[in-house]
């Protein structure tokens, strides 16, 4: 399979519109337009019965502590993690494209409804779900696409990787809130074919040049 975008190259910097946040000089950084990028494939098996797209950022720190501290770095040499940025399943084999913002076109406060979504998919919860969770504003469960927003005094680039699965099966065996680690278990044996693209981004002035 091949995965292409119109919105940014593979390994080339993700423009700020698909981002949840955006460099602000003031405030370090303030809300983006946060549309899903658009993304096209090609190549899957005859034996398709739907897709499934995962988007995640394997360069997440380990631990907080100086996550978005002033006069303090997040070093590069920080153990890192996955957070899951976009969980999509049940899409139909016809399917061969999403377009630019045709499941999310801004940031909603306390999350968008799901897992129900366009086109009988359904959608996970993203990991700003725990991020936002001890923020009286911002917490709830935030299902579908949430785009980019990496500590701003990070001092690595971060890695957005989205992935399109093929699988031979038409909806997938799982249920619940559809965290991105219980839909790739979920997917373990039904997979007949994948492709990656992977964008960068960065909120680190430093680094944004």
């Amino acid at each position: 399979m091949k995965l292409i975008s119109s919105s940014f190259k593979d390994g080339q910097r993700i423009p700020g519109v698909f981002a949840f946040c955006i460099p602000d000089p003031t405030h370090h950084v303030c809300l983006g337009s946060n549309l899903n990028p658009q993304l096209a494939w090609s190549g899957a098996p005859a034996a398709t019965q739907s897709f499934a797209i995962i988007c995640h950022d394997p360069d997440v720190p380990s631990k907080g502590d100086d996550v978005n501290q002033e006069d303090r770095t997040v070093p590069a040499a920080l153990p890192r993690v996955d957070f899951f940025h976009w969980v999509l399943i049940d899409l139909p084999s016809s399917f061969s494209e999403i377009r630019e913002g045709e499941f999310c076109s801004d940031v909603t406060p306390r999350g968008k409804p799901g897992p129900h979504a366009a086109h009988g998919a359904r959608q996970g919860i993203n990991d700003y779900t725990g991020w936002f969770a001890g923020d009286n504003d911002m917490r709830g469960d935030y299902y579908g696409y949430d785009g980019p927003c990496p500590p701003w005094n990070d001092e690595i680039i971060h890695r957005y990787v989205f992935t399109i699965f093929a699988l031979d099966v038409a909806r997938l065996n799982v249920a619940g809130k559809l965290t991105g680690q219980q839909v790739r278990s979920a997917m373990q044996g039904h997979v007949l074919a994948e492709a990656s693209l992977t964008g960068s981004y960065t909120l680190n002035p430093s680094l944004n040049q």
